[in-house]
């Protein structure tokens, strides 16, 4: 792997990697209150819906990767599931702890784990489902991701990742385009104090596999039944697939 993408450039792997690492320093703070400026809310919706489609059961042991501020964690973790949060960056993981203390849910139900997603430390066959919501498209190296997540996961055990994508709606997506690379950037400037961060967010959805790109992904990397439901026409898509 020679080159990867940094938003709109070809890039150093270890670079990417470095990066995207001072991105999410910078935006910790205000990750939460920048996804209810930029979606209006509706992140809350489509979280929610993902977490439905997850379907934790109580005992059930899922890994959230790249979840460090615990948005989708702790919808998990009303369901009884057992929920190990992991995060490269140990600063979003903080802002997690802390969201998690003020919530009363320090409990052992809920684990902190700093990790790269492209190389895990959990053992083989670890967790009952891997989720990842937002996340994917930060990381260097997709596939050995994939891999890792179809690694530890169990015999029956189930892959789903939210992700922004491609929307298919005509006169939508052109709208979309303009107001995600002229508002957002500005949005992150006033509200975070950080305009290049939120320009590279956006950047990094474009150069993103379209929906069946990441689904053919998610099947070579050994799951079965892969499949994609589109939200908003393909602006937000739910990935998932099985490991038999």
């Amino acid at each position: 792997m020679d080159k990867v993408s940094f938003g709109y450039e070809d890039v150093a792997p270890a670079e990417k990697t470095a990066r995207v690492m001072q991105v999410f320093e910078r935006v910790a703070s205000r990750y939460d209150l920048m996804n209810d400026l930029m979606s209006g809310g509706m992140h809350r919706l489509w979280k929610d819906r993902f977490v439905r489609l997850v379907n934790p059961r109580p005992g059930e042991r899922v890994l959230d990767m790249a979840g460090g501020t615990g948005d989708v964690a702790f919808r998990m973790l009303r369901a009884g599931a057992r929920v190990t949060v992991a995060d490269i960056n140990p600063a979003m993981l903080e802002v997690g702890r802390k969201r998690a203390a003020e919530r009363g849910l320090a409990d052992a139900d809920l684990q902190w784990a700093e990790e790269n997603a492209e190389k895990l430390s959990f053992a083989d066959v670890s967790f009952d489902a891997y989720t990842i919501a937002f996340g994917i498209r930060n990381v260097t190296d997709v596939p050995a991701a994939l891999r890792e997540a179809h690694r530890v996961l169990k015999r029956g055990g189930r892959f789903f990742c939210l992700e922004f994508s491609t929307t298919e709606w005509p006169g939508f997506a052109e709208a979309y385009d303009a107001y995600s690379h002229r508002v957002v950037p500005k949005i992150g400037g006033v509200v975070a104090g950080d305009r290049d961060s939120y320009r590279y967010l956006i950047e990094s959805i474009r150069r993103f596999p379209d929906m069946a790109g990441f689904r053919a992904l998610v099947a070579e990397a050994g799951f079965a039944q892969a499949k994609v439901r589109p939200i908003l026409g393909g602006l937000v898509a739910i990935h998932s697939g099985w490991k038999i």
